[in-house]
């Protein structure tokens, strides 16, 4: 009997969400102790930022450009690589993923994608090397596992949630909580029925399925704490929007927002100010610099609401596996698949822009105690595509020869390995195009631009993260940062990976 995998993942969690990484508002024991007892990485950065593109990173090991996702709508092939597969044929694991895959496309009315078929057909694979999958979104809508769960059972509680689409497929931006911020709606559905309990309920079902002496690899995928903010009513007493103040990164007055957002280049200004969207992933009739501070407060509790049932959900499944006697054999690794602003820079959501709210993750490896593994916190640059080399040599297992990461380190030595973290973006919303590629190194991110419908090629960002956390002056003119941002992006260039041809379709909007 070898070493059990627990993957967790989340969905559009900031780095600071959790206690271990200096959260002061959501507690989150559960996790923190993981960080505790294992590795906690301070410098992991998402491959992308948005959902898809970084889900495919996760499950293939391979950076976007190899993989091809570029951008949500973007279906991963069915035949690219798995580590779940991987798994499977070479050491006989079981493997199951129980909430939110978005490998496929969520849009698909003729329903040609596997996730979206097996809720309706109320089957459960196998499908890209799980033998087991119970899916989950972020509403009571549509053809997962969990929507039809709830309309079969509790079909009134179906309409207590946010409405993330309306008729014309776009996101809808009203609110209905107390300061009608955008998404926000209260639901009265208990919790739990809510998906945050779902999964953890469907994850320890598949648990208490296996025998004792099986290996698995169970992936426990949260759609939370991602918008809509609409989690349950009987919960929103944990944090009182009214006694928050507004996130550090939020600058203040509009005046501020305008010099800083200025100093960027020209899409961040412009969909601030309503001027034109480039940002696909917020609802496109939401102008940013309409958020008041009162809708960001309220905003900002839910999500510490959202983050504290996430928590819990994990305690739970914790002490299942420890009920199961497999804790001593189990390693545990908790992520997420992008971040979000969450006021920083006045903005909310994520979309064509690489700073640290979106970039930055949480990530964290409690090897199984029986590794006898030291404890440490790490702030080697490690990202999402080194996760499919760390669950094989978890495994045992050399990684696929198609996985262009490497294992997560374990210790000093091996964390003195790691230089640099590459991310990159190619997005197409109504007719107008984005293309960033971004390194971060020794303290340091830069931005490149290529050329697009809106960019000539020569703009970009530099930051010094040492004197300039929060990325508020852009030094990408600035002549005493020339030598630097030359080095930069040189290395930039050398590290970017080779643009998979020809390029995969986008055949949805999400």
């Amino acid at each position: 009997m070898g070493r059990k995998i627990l993957f967790i993942t989340t969905d559009q969690m900031r780095f600071d969400a959790l206690g271990c990484n200096g959260g002061k508002t959501a507690r989150t024991p559960h996790i923190d102790r993981l960080a505790r007892e294992g590795i906690n990485y301070g410098r992991c950065h998402a491959q992308n930022v948005v959902c898809m593109p970084a889900r495919a990173t996760m499950i293939t090991g391979q950076y976007v450009s190899t993989h091809g996702v570029w951008m949500n709508g973007v279906p991963l092939p069915v035949d690219a690589p798995s580590v779940a597969r991987q798994l499977k044929e070479k050491k006989g694991y079981r493997t199951a993923l129980l909430g939110k895959a978005h490998f496929e496309p969520f849009l698909d009315f003729q329903l040609q994608f596997a996730e979206n078929r097996m809720g309706i057909e109320n089957s459960f694979g196998p499908h890209r090397g799980f033998d087991h999958m119970e899916l989950a979104a972020h509403g009571a809508r549509g053809p997962t596992h969990y929507a039809r769960w709830l309309m079969l059972n509790h079909p009134a509680m179906a309409e207590n949630f946010y409405p993330v689409l309306n008729n014309t497929m776009t996101q809808n931006a009203f609110g209905e909580g107390d300061t009608g911020a955008v998404q926000v709606k209260r639901n009265e559905t208990p919790r739990g029925l809510y998906h945050t309990d779902w999964v953890a309920d469907r994850a320890i079902a598949y648990l208490d399925s296996l025998s004792s002496d099986e290996d698995w690899f169970v992936w426990m995928s949260f759609p939370d704490p991602h918008h809509p903010w609409d989690p349950p009513a009987e919960e929103l007493s944990r944090v009182n929007w009214r006694d928050l103040d507004v996130p550090a990164g939020y600058p203040g007055s509009r005046e501020k927002i305008e010099q800083i957002l200025g100093e960027k280049p020209r899409h961040w200004l412009e969909w601030w100010n309503g001027t034109r969207t480039t940002c696909f992933e917020a609802p496109p009739d939401w102008v940013p610099s309409t958020l008041t501070t009162d809708q960001l407060r309220e905003i900002d509790a839910l999500t510490h609401v959202k983050n504290e049932l996430i928590d819990e959900a994990v305690g739970r499944v914790m002490a299942r596996i420890a009920a199961r006697g497999w804790n001593d054999d189990t390693d545990v690794v908790f992520t997420t698949d992008h971040g979000e602003f969450q006021g920083d820079f006045g903005l909310l959501f994520k979309g064509p822009h690489h700073v640290e709210s979106l970039m930055r993750l949480p990530m964290i490896w409690r090897p199984a105690p029986s590794a006898n593994i030291a404890p440490m916190a790490s702030d080697a640059p490690v990202g999402q595509v080194d996760l499919a080399p760390t669950f094989c040599r978890i495994a045992g297992i050399a990684p696929g020869d198609w996985m262009e990461g490497s294992s997560l380190p374990l210790s000093t030595g091996e964390a003195s390995n790691r230089e640099a973290v590459f991310t990159e973006w190619d997005s197409e919303f109504n007719g107008l195009t984005i293309s960033l590629r971004t390194l971060y190194r020794d303290g340091w991110i830069v931005t490149a631009y290529g050329k697009s419908s809106i960019y000539d090629g020569t703009e970009g960002e530099l930051y010094d993260l040492k004197n300039d956390p929060r990325q508020w002056r852009n030094l990408w003119n600035e002549p005493s940062a020339a030598a630097m941002k030359r080095d930069l992006l040189a290395d930039l260039r050398a590290r970017a990976p080779k643009p998979r041809e020809p390029r995969l379709e986008r055949v949805a909007a999400v």
